[in-house]
């Protein structure tokens, strides 16, 4: 793999300082480095949340939460992203960070009060950016906010807009998960019959796209619902 642009531009801007007496770059290599450890601290940070989710994170005292402060490695890589981000001007990025910091609170810490205002926030800056795949996140884990919260019709209109957002882009995997929490609203409302058919099709799509970790979940949505 090559090196990242950003760190050769930094090189030669260091060089033109150092050797050429022009500093007038140093700004410039400034604002790419921050946005080089941007991009760094969010990649650290998914991998620590995907620890997480696959049950490593309990022995590692990164990814996993007590309540008494583990976790607080992932917290402070994405808390990190979303400032460099926000003194480069990223918007893009910076939203993207922030879903990361709420879904932190959110999945991690079972916070559902402190994630809610930063997954609002991310969503405002995805949709100011343009960046409809974190729009799409965004939208599916306020959903899951407003159905633990007992909201259903909001947490449904949610689900629905983040589903039609990830068919336009392609992203089939997503919909598949997020038909599965469709289908858990569809339980609490009492609609079995609505629920059953909409995991088939979630099946369907997972199955078509390779989705085994969404099959999992389909197939636990299955069983709820059967047993209704």
């Amino acid at each position: 793999m090559g090196v990242d642009g950003r760190l050769e531009r930094a090189k030669v801007l260091y060089e033109r300082a150092v050797f050429g007496g022009d500093a007038g770059g140093l700004e410039v290599a400034d604002r790419e480095l921050n946005s080089l450890e941007a991009d760094l601290a969010l990649a650290r940070g998914r991998v620590l949340h995907a620890r997480f989710l696959d049950g490593q994170g309990a022995d590692d005292g990164h990814g996993a939460d007590d309540g008494q402060g583990a976790g607080k490695e992932e917290l402070a890589l994405f808390e990190r992203a979303a400032e460099l981000y926000r003194l480069v001007g990223d918007v893009r990025g910076e939203g993207e960070a922030l879903f990361w910091v709420g879904v932190f609170h959110q999945v991690v810490r079972r916070d559902q009060e402190s994630a809610r205002p930063v997954l609002e926030r991310s969503h405002e800056l995805a949709a100011k950016a343009g960046d409809k795949l974190t729009l799409s996140y965004a939208l599916r884990h306020l959903g899951i906010a407003e159905h633990v919260a007992g909201r259903l019709e909001t947490a449904r209109e949610r689900l629905e807009e983040s589903v039609r957002l990830r068919r336009e882009l392609g992203f089939l995997a997503g919909v598949a998960a997020n038909l599965v929490g469709l289908a858990y609203i569809a339980i609490a409302e009492g609609r079995r019959d609505d629920a059953v058919a909409v995991l088939d099709e979630a099946a369907e799509i997972a199955e078509t796209n390779g989705a085994a970790g969404v099959m999992r979940s389909i197939e636990e949505a299955r069983e709820t619902a059967l047993a209704v």
